[in-house]
């Protein structure tokens, strides 16, 4: 081991069980998240993850300086040189023999080896390891690149914990990434592993252009390939894109008013039966218009009240086939005079009214999604998509062209058919459904912020999702810029989270209240590709890298 400092405990700075300090040469190159040995009583080892690193100087103060360059000529050299050292802050991650008694003044600190490493962050005897990204340690000659593994279980349940949620900049974070790494990952090593009784399927929402609409065609730069190859290599990663991949697009005449994608993309997809165009049967679907209206703040239930009403085939709507027989109703409602429901449980004309137009805004503009029926084989429901899911499947549900309240529709209904499934409400056999769903949705903010109504049917699935799915193998990867926004229940509830490059703003809320000042320094100018990850696993924060996708994809 390296030696290269010494533990110094002042009367100012004692070192405690939480943490100590070390001085060492002042051209000695360490950075945060390095760890470092110290030697202990006992002849045990502690570790230390390096959290500020500071310089030091006899001089008494600025104008000391000042003064010693001849009152501030730049041009002349200092007739006295300084004595100077830096000195680390460093926080306890874990000692060998388990003995917490704080390190000693004088005691010796090294240069960790890549075992010692391993072990102090508690990467050592990771039980089902799942690739995670890698660190590097140290600078220039003692520079180390580590693999970083995560226990799956504290990831897709369903020991331990569940669900992962990402932060970070727009365009900067690169958080889609960093999530299709890690189901890519998950990927390989169910098809490795071919295990009958655990399985896993996929369901991706693609909520902005074209991001994950070729994740299952080949990257062919090869300047990305000379960098991913190698670290797929290291994490024991099948160099391909994602398998079994299906693709559902917004049903449309005009493919280009419903996608971001290339018409002769779609076309060629449709025609290789890797995707299908999904419609709303309003017979089958109706049961998710309540969906429609998730967003909309309803302190007086109104407009539960009149989905309801429709719902239970009242007054006029029993006779209701169509969305259009369905608007045309609701219009006639809405008329001065008409009534609906007795005495106290009427609905006023003014709430029929407003039903209207948030149903009809989101009709219009969707006409051909609401069908009447499926004309062909090319057109599928969703709902029934989502129940036929199989082992090791990728459903990539395109909604990045349709509004907010209808993205939002989709979503819920997505997740509702998801929890039936898993539920066993589903009319299918136990044995051919994934033991394990992943959901990933990017702008998680949209459906699960502290802003969305308490009454929003999709953050009440949200919430049952995060709380009890990890027991039903529904499993929550969510995205969004700040964290902050999340509703707590929703976050509270994962395992896993990985902090992007984000602002000052977003750093100075509770959500970051744990993390260093050095580190929130950090976090300001993470590059792409990096992150700082927290999982139960770890014994501290780590800053980790991860390679390019292995996919086509939109260049960063």
């Amino acid at each position: 081991m390296m030696l290269i400092g010494k533990i110094v405990a002042t009367e100012k700075n004692p070192t405690t069980i939480d943490d100590f300090y070390f001085w060492t040469d002042k051209k000695r190159q360490l950075r945060p998240f390095d760890v470092v040995v110290v030697q202990h009583i006992d002849n045990s080892v502690t570790y230390g993850v390096i959290e500020e690193i500071s310089h030091i100087t006899d001089s008494p103060s600025y104008l000391s300086g000042f003064i010693s360059s001849d009152f501030g000529k730049l041009e002349t050299e200092p007739r006295t040189d300084r004595i100077g050292m830096n000195y680390v802050k460093c926080r306890v991650v874990g000692n060998t023999k388990s003995i917490f008694t704080p390190v000693l003044d004088g005691a010796n600190v090294s240069i960790a080896t890549r075992k010692q490493i391993e072990e102090a962050l508690g990467l050592d005897d990771v039980k089902n390891p799942l690739p995670a990204g890698y660190i590097e340690m140290y600078e220039g000659e003692n520079q180390q690149t580590i693999p970083v593994y995560l226990n799956s279980q504290f990831l897709i349940g369903p020991d331990g914990g569940a669900h992962l949620n990402i932060s970070g900049i727009s365009g900067l974070a690169s958080k889609t990434s960093y999530a299709m790494f890690l189901m890519k990952a998950i990927q390989d090593e169910f098809i490795r592993k071919q295990n009958e009784e655990d399985s896993v399927a996929f369901v991706m929402l693609n909520v902005k252009g074209r991001d994950l609409l070729t994740i299952d065609i080949p990257n062919d730069l090869q300047k990305d390939l000379d960098e991913i190859y190698p670290i797929y290599d290291k994490l024991n990663i099948e160099k391909r894109p994602f398998q079994n991949v299906k693709y559902l697009f917004p049903y449309s005449k005009d493919i280009n008013t419903t996608t971001y994608a290339r018409k002769e993309d779609v076309s060629s997809l449709l025609s290789k039966g890797k995707a299908y165009q999904y419609k709303y049967v309003y017979e089958d679907d109706k049961e998710s218009l309540d969906l429609l209206f998730a967003n909309v703040d309803d302190p007086n239930e109104t407009m539960e009240s009149i989905v309801n009403y429709i719902l239970t085939n009242q007054g006029k709507f029993k006779d209701v086939t169509t969305w259009e027989e369905l608007k045309a109703t609701i219009y006639e409602h809405m008329q001065a005079g008409s009534s609906s429901g007795n005495g106290r449980e009427s609905i006023s004309v003014l709430s029929w009214r407003k039903f209207y137009r948030l149903f009809n805004k989101s009709y219009e503009k969707n006409k051909s999604l609401f069908a009447n029926r499926c004309d062909s084989k090319k057109e599928v429901q969703l709902r029934q998509q989502i129940c036929d899911i199989k082992k090791n499947d990728v459903l990539v549900i395109d909604v990045a062209k349709l509004d907010e309240e209808t993205q939002g529709f989709v979503f819920g209904d997505v997740m509702r058919a998801i929890y039936d499934l898993r539920l066993g409400i589903i009319d299918r056999e136990e044995k051919d459904i994934p033991s394990r769903i992943v959901v990933f949705v990017d702008e998680l903010n949209k459906y699960a912020s502290s802003e969305v109504p308490k009454s929003s049917p999709i953050l009440k699935r949200l919430l049952e999702i995060t709380e009890r799915g990890r027991s039903l193998g529904i499993i929550l990867f969510g995205a969004e810029q700040f964290i902050s926004d999340i509703h707590k229940r929703v976050k509270g509830n994962c395992a896993t989270f990985a902090y992007g490059r984000t602002n000052v703003i977003e750093l100075s809320k509770g959500d970051f209240q744990f993390v260093p000042s050095v580190y929130k320094s950090m976090l300001t100018r993470l590059k792409q590709g990096e992150y700082i990850i927290q999982n139960p696993t770890f014994r501290s924060l780590l800053n980790i890298k991860f390679p390019k996708p292995i996919y086509k994809y939109k260049e960063f």
